[in-house]
């Protein structure tokens, strides 16, 4: 099975790490402090890069390159494909199978084995 290609949990935890970076800029003491700095600084720096990382990783998922009516495109082209396989697979599963003959069996063997057999 294909790996995700888009982490849930990294998405999950993008918020989670923005509401820190805001509880901690508005604390009451707010940046007074270098620990406050420092803890903020450092939540900052975790959130920026989460959302770079995610930002990459939607940059490059297969297909991105595509506007939105090529992609709509794309999938309808492959929507109409599937539809007509699927056609032609009831047709096919609709025919009766033909028993071959021992007549048609020989003719087609001597076929077979002309073609295969190499001219010098």
């Amino acid at each position: 099975m294909a790996q995700n290609p888009l982490p849930v949990a990294l998405y999950q935890n993008l918020l989670s790490k923005l509401v820190a970076v805001l509880q901690l800029t508005h604390q009451p003491e707010g940046t007074t402090t270098p620990a406050a700095k420092q803890a903020l600084l450092q939540a900052t720096n975790e959130f920026k890069n989460a959302l770079a990382q995610a930002k990459d990783l939607v940059t490059n998922l297969p297909g991105g390159e595509l506007l939105i009516n090529d992609q709509d495109e794309v999938i309808g082209m492959l929507e109409t494909l599937r539809d007509r396989k699927r056609t032609q697979l009831e047709r096919f599963s609709k025919q009766p199978l033909q028993a071959l003959t021992a007549d048609s069996a020989s003719e087609k063997m001597e076929i077979d084995s002309m073609a295969s057999t190499p001219t010098d």
